[in-house]
Formats: structure tokens, sequence, C-alpha cells
């Protein structure tokens, strides 16, 4: 199957079985969902949405978060993994948003990066979730269903795989493929054992294709 085919039948599909895709973190504005993603990095939705309510109650928005000590971020984020190295990316963001953008989360790419904890997957999900930007986050999941696909091809890194989503993905399909990508991930094509048998992708999978 021609690499454009198998994008086309990928479109067709999702925007079928998936028209309204979005995001499973809970958020009511840019700098909440900045705070959950930086706590998502290998911790699942679920167990960031259990911690930030109390989050964002103590912590409201960056000049609250700017103001913060330590030992009170580690407590309210203790459940999730890694909490001593976000208890440090979330001071530095806060600090940073608040003196630096004016508590006004920033929606280029290049420039979230400057963020402490941000680093390019984050600034595309903000990019793409907030701002709709024509962005394309890349984690394990859009690492693992594109190589699967086919819809990229040798890729090694996030990165590359990026540049191949992007290159034949219309931009304003990508912050929905984005979800397309995780949520069927999540859902159907797990990293073990994938739902293969019942997967309605099959028609252009190149991995049910060869299995």
């Amino acid at each position: 199957m021609k690499i454009e085919d198998r994008y086309q039948q990928f479109i067709a599909y999702f925007s079928q079985a998936m028209p309204e895709a979005g995001s499973e973190l809970s958020y009511r504005n840019p700098y909440e969902l900045l705070v959950a993603v930086i706590l998502s990095a290998q911790c699942t939705d679920k167990r960031v949405n259990m911690i930030t309510p109390a989050f964002f109650e103590r912590f409201p928005d960056a000049e609250a978060l700017s103001k913060a000590d330590g030992e009170t971020v580690f407590s309210l984020i203790k459940s999730c993994s890694y909490p001593n190295n976000k208890t440090k990316s979330l001071l530095g963001m806060g600090k940073m948003l608040f003196e630096d953008f004016g508590g006004v989360v920033p929606s280029d790419v290049e420039t979230l990066q400057q963020l402490p904890g941000v680093g390019r997957k984050t600034a595309n999900v903000i990019a793409a979730v907030v701002f709709n930007a024509p962005a394309m986050p890349v984690d394990t999941h859009v690492f693992r269903v594109a190589n699967r696909m086919g819809l990229t091809k040798d890729t090694k890194n996030p990165l590359q795989t990026e540049k191949q989503l992007v290159q034949h993905i219309p931009a304003n399909l990508l912050p929905l493929a984005h979800h397309w990508l995780i949520l069927h991930g999540r859902y159907v094509c797990l990293a073990r054992k994938p739902k293969c048998k019942t997967c309605g992708a099959q028609s252009f999978c190149e991995y049910f294709a060869n299995n």
C-alpha cells in the first residue's frame, strides 16, 4: 500500500470513529493543563486527575505556584511517578511563568520549551490542545501506533516520528490526529497484546497485514 493511501484511509477511519477525540486530563485553563502534562510523564492520566484537584486548590495559578515551597508541592504530588523531579520542575515552571511571562502560558512551541520541565512533547501538547496549533506531540503511544500502522518508517525517536506525521497529515487535523493515535494506543493497540482481532484499522494497518 502506498503511504498516501494509508494516510487517506487512516484519516477517513478515525474521522468517523473518533470525530471528537480529546485529552483525558482534567483542566480548566492553559496553566492547569501545563501542570497536568508535566505530572503525566510516565504516569497515567487517571492518577494525575486524582492529584490535580487538591493541587489547583492550593496553587490556582502561576503566581501562587511561584511562591510555593518544595515540601508542600511534593506532599501534593507524591503519589505520581518521580515526584522529586516533578516538584523541581513545577517550582521552576511556576516561577518562570509568573516572573517572565506574567502568568500567561505561551502558545509558541519553542518559547514553551524555555520553561523548566517542558520538553518538546509537553510543548506540543499545550500548543495542540490549548491553542489548536498544527503540532504533533509524540509520546510512547503515538510512537508505537504510528510505526505499527506503517504511518512512519524506520523512526528511531519521537522527533523523527513527529516530522513524518506532520509531513503527511493536514495541518488542521494534527491536533485531532494526535488524540486518535494516543487513544488507539491506550485502548486498542496495546504495547504487549494489541487487540488486532477487533480493531477497526485492520484494512490499512501494516502490523495486522504482516501478522
